[in-house]
């Protein structure tokens, strides 16, 4: 209404419901916004749970046209190769072909990689001795190649427990990198790189006289 010189009232008149009722919405978009939140599924689809006790790597010259692989046995027999990348709880997180067929995609195309490593983890503690081995399966250039090989303990903290190099030199040829020893609590105990053929193991895993192929994982009768 208009005051007594004709003019409007400079605020408005006070209205408690209307203040009321907005507030009211307010605290009901709030909590309807909460509960959406609540509701929500967690993604989830893709997730992977990357705990390890321990990361082993072995890498030899970028851009190397020969296959190596490494072969990581735990105390109860357990061995992760490319035929197995899993087992018990050591996990081949990356093979290496060499030359070949080592690509990446970018784009949608095919990129060869220079990168030349292999990774196994050891994802639980198991008390015993473990074994690294280096084999040479493809030597495409006849010369010796240097393979690198590391392990690290990462729990409580981060520690080299063994780094140094591996030389194989044909086709066939297979090197013990590292031999080491964990206690119950997984206490490094003991390292030493006494020389234990895990590829006479396959050979020999059959009593009745299979053989086990080592690139192809199957039983062969000799």
């Amino acid at each position: 209404m208009n005051d007594d010189f004709g003019l409007w009232p400079r605020e408005e008149p006070f209205d408690p419901f209307s203040v009321m009722l907005f507030k009211a919405l307010q605290v009901i978009a709030f909590l309807f916004f909460i509960a959406l939140l609540a509701i929500r599924p967690e993604a989830t689809d893709g997730k992977i749970d990357s705990k390890a006790e321990f990361i082993i790597t072995m890498d030899w010259p970028d851009n190397h046209p020969d296959d190596l692989d490494m072969f990581v046995q735990d105390p109860i027999g357990n061995i992760a190769w490319y035929r197995r990348r899993e087992a018990g709880f050591l996990v081949l997180d990356r093979d290496d072909r060499g030359g070949a067929n080592d690509f990446i995609i970018v784009n949608g195309k095919k990129i060869p990689s220079p990168v030349r490593e292999e990774i196994v983890t050891v994802r639980g503690i198991v008390p015993g001795e473990y074994t690294i081995n280096v084999s040479h399966f493809q030597a495409l250039t006849n010369t010796p190649v240097i393979a690198k090989v590391k392990v690290q303990k990462l729990n409580p903290t981060a520690q080299v427990i063994y780094d140094n190099v591996v030389t194989v030199d044909h086709t066939g040829d297979e090197k013990t990198a590292v031999r080491f020893t964990l206690d119950e609590g997984g206490k490094v105990i003991d390292v030493n790189s006494r020389h234990k053929s895990l590829m006479e193991t396959f050979r020999n895993v059959n009593q009745n006289g299979a053989n086990l192929d080592p690139k192809t994982g199957y039983v062969k009768k000799l």
